[in-house]
C-alpha cells in the first residue's frame, strides 16, 4: 500500500450535445449523461449512478479486506445499494444509502462474526465515510 495522501484524477470532456466522456489514466473511458429524471437521455452511467456504485464497489472491497485479515471463508458478497436523492433545506442531495448485502459463507458458525464483519465494513468505507449522507446497512449472511 503507498503512503497517504492518494491522488486520484478523472477529466470529463463535453460538448454542447449530450456527449460526455469520463477518463482516468490508465482506464476505459466511459461515457456519461444527465439521468431520466432530470431530463437525460438514459442509457448511459450520470453522477448520480456512479456515485451509487462507488457506495456499492467500495463497500465490497472494505469487506474483502477487512475478511482477508480475519481469515473468515466467504463464497459470495452481492452489494445492492439505493442512494435516495431528495431536496433537503433548498438543497438537492442525495439524503440516504440503504446498503443491502447478501453474504453467503460456509460455515454456519462463522454467522456472528460475517454480520460483524460486514457491520465493519460500513463503518470503514472511505467512500460513505466521505459522504455526509446516513447510510443503513441491511445484511443477510446465509451458509
Amino acid at each position: 500500500m503507498q503512503s497517504f495522501p492518494h491522488r486520484y484524477q478523472v477529466t470529463a470532456t463535453g460538448d454542447p450535445s449530450e456527449k460526455l466522456s469520463l477518463e482516468s489514466p490508465g482506464l476505459q473511458t466511459l461515457e456519461s449523461a444527465a439521468p431520466v429524471e432530470f431530463g437525460g437521455p438514459g442509457g448511459k452511467w450520470s453522477p448520480e449512478t456512479l456515485l451509487v456504485a462507488a457506495v456499492a464497489d467500495c463497500f465490497l472491497l472494505t469487506f474483502r479486506a477487512i475478511a482477508l485479515a480475519s481469515r473468515i471463508p466467504w463464497i459470495r458478497l452481492t452489494c445492492r445499494v439505493e442512494g435516495v436523492l431528495d431536496r433537503q433545506d433548498g438543497v438537492t442531495r442525495f439524503t440516504i444509502f440503504n446498503i443491502k448485502a447478501e453474504l453467503i459463507i460456509t460455515q454456519a458458525s462463522d454467522e456472528k462474526r460475517a454480520l460483524r464483519l460486514l457491520d465493519k465494513a460500513e463503518k470503514n468505507c472511505l467512500i460513505t465515510n466521505s459522504l455526509a449522507a446516513h447510510v443503513n446497512l441491511f445484511a443477510v449472511v446465509t451458509v
